[in-house]
């Protein structure tokens, strides 16, 4: 972790999702990652202790940090979205002796993230060459639904955050009105959410176990993947081929809001576990299926991050570019 010549300044990145909460230490000469850590989250877990434990085992201190945090980022109180971690900017900063602290949303670090990947980092979907004068969307499905825009201003790129995981799937057929229908019926209003995350997976299932007059079993996200790949169960394939049709007519509604010919970057720890189903199915012809807005999206290339930590390197790209408080 010495640059030849001189020591590096060690930086903290953290990406705190609903589910895990991953560590690094970021170099900001060579934009690279160490000392990576994940840590499951649970009901006894409790940030600031969290923190010191990771950096006792690194045995470094450190003056400067970003954390990036699945929910929203406004005011000094950060509550997460889908579990139960709370905090004060300030007295985490203050308890962890930081000289700065920046926090921000999770999906914000994985934009941030977009040029600093290396072919090997993603996985090219249709489309042609990007051009990076115009935005780039990023989305993914994991605990929840990220969703975020990245735009360069005057040679510094910026990230626009926000909640589009929040708004409605719009369905375009009777099929998934039914789909539709059963899950407003438990959910009330239906987010896109509710359809492009792990839980997602398992509401489609059973919506359409229910559908079809089958038995609405516990199951979870990975075996719903696992009987999808190896068809050794029809309604899992059925779930994970409309999941694909579903990630395709929301990537291709983020590309048209911002005319990202940028590119369309997939994110998240669902995705690249099906990656060649995923290249296989509908996804491409429902991003490309907008009407006479189609010609434009065929020219707009999507991308799978298969980078393993996009948003801890996303973290050190943000708090990189921030001046020194």
């Amino acid at each position: 972790m010495i640059e030849q010549g001189r020591e590096m300044e060690k930086l903290l990145v953290a990406d705190i999702g609903g589910t895990n909460a991953r560590f690094a230490l970021y170099n900001k000469a060579t934009k690279t990652l160490s000392n990576i850590e994940k840590y499951t989250i649970t009901d006894e877990t409790r940030l600031p202790q969290l923190i010191t434990h990771y950096l006792e085992q690194c045995g470094v201190k450190v003056e400067r940090a970003c954390l990036a945090i699945a929910c929203p980022i406004e005011g000094d109180k950060i509550a997460m979205t889908n579990n139960h971690i709370e905090f004060s900017r300030s007295e985490l900063q203050s308890s962890l002796c930081l000289k700065q602290l920046e926090v921000i949303n999770d999906f914000t670090a994985v934009a941030m993230s977009v040029p600093a990947l290396k072919e090997q980092d993603k996985c090219q979907i249709g489309g042609k060459e990007p051009d990076m004068n115009y935005p780039v969307a990023i989305y993914g499905a994991g605990t929840g639904l990220g969703v975020a825009h990245l735009i360069n201003a005057a040679n510094q790129w910026l990230s626009l955050p926000g909640e589009g995981g929040h708004v409605e799937l719009p369905m375009i057929n009777a099929h998934e009105d039914q789909v539709l229908s059963v899950l407003r019926n438990k959910f009330g209003r239906v987010s896109a959410e509710r359809f492009l995350s792990g839980s997602g997976l398992v509401n489609i299932y059973q919506a359409l176990a229910e559908i079809t007059n089958q038995d609405k079993k516990e199951i979870s996200p990975s075996d719903i993947v696992a009987q999808a790949l190896d068809k050794s169960c029809q309604l899992s394939l059925q779930t994970l081929t409309l999941f694909c049709a579903f990630m395709g007519r929301f990537g291709g509604n983020l590309a048209l809001t911002l005319n990202t010919r940028g590119g369309v970057y997939i994110a998240g720890g669902i995705v690249p576990r099906f990656l060649e189903f995923f290249k296989q199915s509908d996804f491409r012809h429902n991003f490309e299926t907008k009407g006479r807005m189609g010609r434009l999206l065929k020219t707009i290339p999507v991308y799978v991050i298969t980078h393993s930590d996009p948003g801890l390197l996303g973290a050190g790209m943000y708090l990189e570019q921030k001046p020194k408080n």
